[in-house]
């Protein structure tokens, strides 16, 4: 029955973003209602900040509209869906990156725990990938890193403890979360978006 139900809901998806791609505005706020609240979870788990999460959510669904011409041989809703918002999520992060306070907070985030719905199943998936990618990192680069991410430590304690300069000490974080990006970007790339989508990765 179970099984069923998948069919069932993939093929409504389909029947609903082929509608979209001939402007049917109310095929698209159907789609827009069944994944507003899924896709806000998945973007929220990672920055923090419900409104830019509600503006990344806004600017998911209006390139959907946008870009609906697109839409005619899309196999799995669904997944293009979520690529959509982890697109815009990456780009939101990546401009993050060069905003001290908010390194931190994202940081913060890549250790929360998740709950056991699908998208904190995403989430704890893309955690396990970034971790690898931290190990890829030279030793002083992760000890920086981990400092700031699990202890919650200053730029400032962090180049007194280090001794290292506390422009050098952003600078590394700079690069590595922008190493980060491009990690996760490429495992993307070569595995199918294994990171966020685990339906296709």
């Amino acid at each position: 029955m179970a099984t069923h139900r998948v069919v069932y809901d993939l093929i409504n998806e389909k029947l609903l973003l082929h509608k979209i791609s001939m402007g049917d505005e109310a095929a698209f706020k159907e789609v827009f209602d069944t994944y507003k609240g899924r896709v806000f979870t998945f973007v929220e788990n990672f920055i923090h900040s419900r409104a830019d999460a509600e503006e990344i959510v806004q600017e998911t669904f209006l390139s959907l509209w946008q870009q609906r011409n697109n839409l005619t041989n899309v196999e799995h809703p669904r997944n293009y869906i979520y690529t959509l918002v982890r697109n815009k999520t990456m780009r939101y992060i990546g401009n993050a990156i060069r905003d001290e306070k908010m390194q931190r907070i994202i940081l913060a985030n890549m250790q929360t725990e998740s709950n056991a719905t699908q998208e904190d199943m995403d989430f704890r998936e893309s955690k396990k990938r970034i971790d690898e990618a931290i190990a890829r990192l030279p030793e002083q680069k992760q000890r920086i890193f981990r400092m700031c991410r699990e202890e919650g430590l200053s730029h400032e304690y962090i180049a007194a403890e280090t001794g290292l300069s506390r422009s050098r000490v952003k600078n590394i974080m700079v690069e590595v979360l922008r190493y980060v990006r491009l990690f996760l970007a490429q495992e993307s790339h070569l595995m199918v978006l294994f990171v966020f989508l685990k339906k296709i990765f």
